[in-house]
C-alpha cells in the first residue's frame, strides 16, 4: 500500500514538470496561429475589396455614359431650337425690312395708314428684339451644354483610362498565378495526383500535400519522400520573390490523445506546419519573413462524410501561394 501512495506522488510530480513547457509552447503557437487567421482574413478582405472597387468604377463608367447621352440629346434638342429661332430671326427682318420700304412709301400718303404701319413697325421691332433676346438665351445655354459635355467627357475618359489599367493590373495578377501554378506543376512533376494536388483560385496558387506524402501518423517529422518535395517547391519561391507563403496545417476530426509534446489535433496541425516552413527555409534562400505557418486543426475539413476515406483527405498540408498586390492597391489609393 505505501508503495503504491508513493507511486502516485511520484507521477503527479512527473506530470507537472513535463505539462509546464509544452503549455507555453501551445499559448506561443496559438498566437502566432491567431496573426494566421487574422492576416488571412485581411487577404480576403483586400481580394474582396478589389472585386468591388472594380465593380463600383464599372458602375460609375456606365453612369457617366448615360449622362454623356442624355448631355448629347440635350444639345441636339437645343441646336434644332436654335436653327429653328435663326430661321424665324431672318423671317421677321424681312418682314421688317418690307415694312420700312414700305412706310417710305406711304410717308406723304394717309396719316392714318402711316400711323397703322408705324405701329405694325414697332410691334414687329419688339417681335424682333424678343426673338433676338431668346436667341442669345439659347446660345448662351448651348455654350453651357457644350462646356459640361466637354468636362462629361474628361471625366469620362479619366474614368476609362483607370478603370482600363485596373483590369491590366488585374489581369497581370491573374497571368502571373497561372504562370506560377505551372512553374510549381514542372517542379512537381511526377508527385501531382500521387498524394499532392495543385489548384489556382481566389486569385491564389493551393497546393496540397496529402499526410502521407509527408509525415508518420500522429506525428510531425517529415519523411525522406516529403523533404524531396519541399525542396522542390522551395526553389520555385526562390524564383519567385513576389509571392507570399502560407503553410496550413489540418488533420481529421478523430480525437487525439496527448503524446509528449502533442496535446491535440490543433497542436498537431500547428507543428506539422512549422515542420514544413523550417525544410523549405533551411533548404532555400528563401526570406523566412515570407512564410508563414498556421494550424487548422479538424476545423476546415475538405470532406464531410466522416468516413475513412474522408477523414484521410482532411489529414493534409497546404501551401498558399498569394501574389503580392502592393502596386494594385497604390493604384486604389490614388
Amino acid at each position: 500500500m505505501k508503495v503504491n501512495k508513493h507511486y502516485i506522488v511520484f507521477m503527479l510530480v512527473l506530470g507537472t514538470l513535463f505539462s509546464c513547457v509544452p503549455a507555453k509552447k501551445y499559448e506561443e503557437l496559438k498566437a502566432k496561429q491567431d496573426a494566421c487567421k487574422e492576416e488571412n482574413a485581411t487577404l480576403k478582405s483586400q481580394n474582396q475589396n478589389l472585386e468591388e472597387n472594380n465593380k463600383e468604377l464599372e458602375a460609375s463608367l456606365e453612369m457617366l455614359n448615360k449622362e454623356k447621352t442624355v448631355l448629347e440629346n440635350d444639345k441636339a434638342a437645343l441646336q434644332s431650337s436654335y436653327n429653328q429661332m435663326k430661321k424665324n430671326y431672318d423671317n421677321v427682318s424681312a418682314i421688317y425690312k418690307l415694312l420700312v420700304d414700305k412706310n417710305k412709301e406711304l410717308l406723304a400718303g394717309n396719316k392714318s395708314a402711316t400711323a397703322k404701319l408705324m405701329t405694325q413697325l414697332q410691334k414687329n421691332q419688339e417681335e424682333l428684339q424678343a426673338q433676338e433676346d431668346a436667341l442669345r438665351t439659347l446660345e448662351t445655354s448651348l455654350q453651357k451644354k457644350e462646356r459640361d459635355l466637354n468636362k462629361l467627357n474628361q471625366a469620362l475618359a479619366a474614368r476609362e483610362k483607370r478603370v482600363s489599367e485596373l483590369e491590366e493590373m488585374i489581369a497581370k495578377k491573374d497571368a502571373a498565378v497561372a504562370a506560377l501554378k505551372e512553374k510549381v506543376k514542372a517542379a512537381l512533376l511526377g508527385f501531382e495526383n500521387n498524394g499532392l494536388t495543385i489548384e489556382q483560385k481566389n486569385g491564389k496558387v493551393y497546393v496540397s500535400l496529402d499526410e502521407s506524402l509527408l509525415f508518420s501518423s500522429g506525428s510531425y517529422d517529415i519523411g525522406s519522400k516529403g523533404i524531396t518535395v519541399l525542396k522542390k517547391l522551395a526553389v520555385v519561391l526562390e524564383q519567385s520573390p513576389d509571392i507570399d507563403v502560407l503553410v496550413e496545417g489540418h488533420t481529421d476530426n478523430v480525437p487525439m490523445k496527448s503524446q509528449g509534446v502533442i496535446s491535440d489535433n490543433w497542436d498537431l496541425s500547428v507543428k506539422r506546419a512549422t515542420s514544413v516552413v523550417k525544410i523549405m527555409t533551411e533548404n532555400s534562400t528563401v526570406n523566412p519573413k515570407r512564410l508563414t505557418a498556421a494550424g487548422r486543426g479538424e476545423h476546415l475539413p475538405l470532406d464531410l462524410s466522416n468516413t475513412k476515406e474522408g477523414r484521410k483527405k482532411n489529414r493534409r498540408i497546404e501551401v498558399i501561394l498569394t501574389p503580392k498586390l502592393d502596386e494594385l492597391f497604390k493604384l486604389l489609393g490614388e
